[in-house]
């Protein structure tokens, strides 16, 4: 591949051709480049090929293993390390490879190695920074550092840098990509002269929180029927609970006819004798197939039975332009588990609140009027939004009502909930790509609207990509994604009133499979302090696409 490509053959200058020694080894030598094809398993042969090409052990080198290590047995690969550390007087061992295997997208990351029988076996006994940092210092390094791709991407690649990839090309699998960059590290093991200019000293500590103190546990268990239920295999959906047995779902990602893609249908649930059961749904004949958008806000408005259905997209450069009003005209005899909806489409005046995604939309109340307060999310051209609008629900027009205060920053992925006639913003993702902890309230004035930060103690970790709902004055965020602590996100609590933080973990263990609780919807079910968990998962581009199995319910009795 050198010898055919004339800038790299150029480059090397080769002085010797590619030839098989008698050992097996490949050997092919420029002018001042060699490449060694040997069995890293064999350190003695090792040490004498190298000798015997001439790498002299005084002089400052780099090893560099991409993902090397943990495709070889443990103690074969340890013996790489403590090989390389008698062999050179001052070198840097530079490694990159895979962490975490415990949790839910750790144990896709490593279903996906053993469906591609490339078993990793460092994880099992290196499962962590610490881990690693250890093994390293143990086998002759004096000094070792180790970070994750997220603190590497934030620490040591300019702003400038990032907006230039950001724009590289459309983007917008947030979730996976920061989980994927949680889930590889970088290690430095330096020994020598080099110990002084160990290539990660410059890390300020970005991103380093102290891990969330564990108030208690939330229980999981399959939702009754839930196996029985088809068509909620998917992420980026919305749901509403249309009326106390029965919840609707629309569009996103995941299952259709045996492949992934994108869904325009509207799914319904209905409980029936203790049981979710599908619900067969039977749409007005001018429907035209559906409305395959994903990201988009469903908003149930109870004074006008009916949901609002606004913005989404279709892909990163087509947004959704159209407004879709669901009509539930009848519910016929529950036993046979029929809905009937009336589908209305509408193109909404065209307004800065057009043609947006991840954003929100939620009921608020000015002067005896209900209005659809849409904030936030993201477009083509901005990737997070910080402007909102209000729309009148049976007009369908934006109006304009006055909003004093500070304006909080741009996010999308965020959550929103009303609550006392106004509407609380929590966390999201910035236009710098971080997860937010901030949490603001929307409050009613006379004149309008006053944004209202609520400070939190303890602080909330930031996070993005989760559900929320307020229940009797307490702010319940559910799941998401983030970055800044190494443990999973579960339940936080936050008393609107007094701004205490109280965090609980989610007792999976019943599950046989990994829940991953971002990209999901959720319901509260008031009447028995219950949250129907509903579809989640992503798309990544390295270990494929990962999508709940069933329907779940979380036990909120202990906390609410």
């Amino acid at each position: 591949m050198i010898k055919g490509t004339e800038k790299l053959a150029e480059l090397v200058a080769i002085t010797k051709e590619a030839k098989c020694l008698d050992s097996g080894l490949l050997e092919f030598s420029g002018k001042d480049y060699k490449l060694l094809g040997i069995d890293l398993n064999d350190v003695v042969l090792l040490d004498k090929e190298l000798k015997e090409l001439g790498v002299d052990p005084s002089c400052p080198t780099l090893l560099l293993a991409e993902v090397v290590l943990t495709y070889m047995e443990n103690i074969r690969s340890s013996a790489v390390i403590c090989w390389a550390a008698d062999y050179f007087s001052s070198a840097q061992f530079v490694v990159y490879e895979q962490i975490h295997p415990e949790d839910p997208f750790g144990q896709v990351m490593q279903q996906h190695f053993i469906h591609l029988n490339s078993k990793l076996y460092a994880l099992s006994e290196y499962p962590n920074h610490e881990g690693q940092r250890k093994r390293f210092l143990y086998s002759g390094w004096p000094k070792c550092q180790v970070i994750n791709m997220n603190e590497f991407h934030f620490n040591f690649i300019s702003r400038s840098d990032r907006r230039r990839i950001e724009t590289l090309e459309p983007f917008d699998e947030f979730e996976e990509w920061h989980l994927k960059c949680s889930h590889y590290f970088i290690l430095v093991a330096s020994k020598g002269s080099l110990i002084q200019n160990s290539t990660l000293s410059i890390s300020t500590g970005f991103l380093v929180m102290e891990p969330p103190a564990i108030c208690g546990t939330v229980s999981v268990f399959l939702c009754p029927g839930s196996t029985e239920i088809s068509g909620l295999r998917r992420y980026g959906h919305c749901s509403a609970l249309f009326r106390p047995d029965v919840v609707i779902s629309t569009g996103g990602f995941g299952e259709k006819n045996g492949q992934h893609g994108r869904l325009g249908d509207i799914h319904a649930l209905i409980s029936y004798e203790g049981k979710w059961r599908n619900a067969c749904v039977k749409i007005n004949e001018s429907d035209n197939g559906g409305d395959e958008r994903l990201f988009h806000s469903m908003t149930w408005l109870s004074d006008y039975e009916r949901c609002l259905i606004l913005g989404g997209r279709y892909s990163p450069i087509s947004p959704a332009s159209k407004i879709l009003c669901l009509k539930f005209q009848q519910l016929t005899n529950e036993k046979q588990h029929r809905i009937e909806v009336k589908v209305t489409e509408t193109h909404l005046k065209e307004t800065d609140c057009s043609h947006r995604w991840r954003h929100s939309a939620s009921e608020v109340l000015f002067s005896g009027q209900t209005y659809l307060f849409i904030y936030g999310g993201r477009s083509v051209r901005e990737l997070a939004l910080k402007d909102w609008g209000f729309l009148h629900p049976e007009k369908l027009l934006w109006e304009k009502i006055s909003v004093e205060g500070s304006t909080p920053e741009g996010r999308h992925s965020h959550s929103a909930c009303s609550w006392n006639g106004g509407a609380v913003i929590a966390g999201g993702l910035g236009a710098e790509g971080l997860p937010l902890g901030t949490i603001f309230f929307l409050k009613p004035s006379i004149s309008g609207f006053c944004w209202q930060a609520i400070d939190t103690c303890p602080p909330v970790v930031p996070r993005y990509s989760h559900t929320a709902h307020v229940h009797e004055g307490k702010l319940l965020l559910v799941g998401g994604i983030w970055i800044h602590s190494q443990s999973v996100p579960g339940v936080s609590m936050i008393d609107m009133n007094t701004g205490q933080t109280y965090e609980y973990q989610i007792d999976t263990s019943p599950l046989q499979w990994p829940l991953m609780l971002h990209n999901h919807s959720s319901v509260l079910l008031q009447d028995e302090n219950r949250l129907l968990i509903l579809g989640g998962g992503g798309n990544c581009f390295s270990f494929g696409t990962h999508l709940n199995r069933h329907l779940v319910l979380l036990d909120l009795a202990s906390i609410l």
